[in-house]
């Protein structure tokens, strides 16, 4: 995970925060722009728009290989280790398929959407659906890696059940402890 971290996850961060530099830039030289002298610069609104799009689902890449994302696991602390890789392999999966849909329809859209230009800056309307894409392949990526290790058996029980929260742990300990 390291390298992972290393050598995919700090550059997709690096860029995030160049794109809200940007954005913010942008956004308050507008606003400034618009207060001051009533008049706006009309390219910040598009370009904001498109980084913003960008931002949203890099982070969300970011988010699912740092395990960051909402979810919901206080049954999983009551299952017993076999139940609870079969939910992991059965969740797993069916996150890889929704990940290939969500993938194939942002390809079909890429493709109509290629020859369609924006209002101001004359870009592809396609470069919306790029960040999709990327997010998707790296999500295949991971739901298969994870898929890999949990067949051959090398996940913890940490990985299995996903990040533990307060109540969590409460529940863990609460089963920990002996009533006599």
């Amino acid at each position: 995970m390291d390298t992972v971290r290393k050598y995919l996850l700090r550059p997709i961060e690096v860029v995030i925060a160049m794109m809200l530099a940007v954005m913010l830039v942008l956004v308050l030289l507008n606003v400034v722009l618009r207060y001051a002298l009533n008049s706006g610069i009309t390219v910040t609104e598009e370009l904001s728009r498109l980084l913003f799009v960008w931002l949203v689902f890099l982070g969300a890449a970011v988010a699912l290989f740092e395990r960051a994302h909402l979810g919901v696991d206080t049954l999983l602390h009551f299952l017993p280790r076999p139940a609870k890789v079969v939910c992991f392999v059965l969740s797993n999966a069916f996150m890889l398929y929704l990940s290939w849909l969500i993938f194939s329809g942002s390809w079909t859209q890429a493709v109509i959407n290629y020859g369609s230009t924006t209002p101001v800056l004359g870009l592809s309307q396609s470069l919306y659906f790029v960040p999709v894409l990327i997010f998707t392949l790296l999500a295949m990526f991971w739901f298969a890696a994870m898929l890999l290790k949990s067949l051959r058996g090398r996940l913890t029980d940490e990985e299995l059940v996903g990040l533990r929260d307060e109540t969590a742990e409460a529940i863990a300990e609460a089963k920990s402890v002996d009533p006599h």
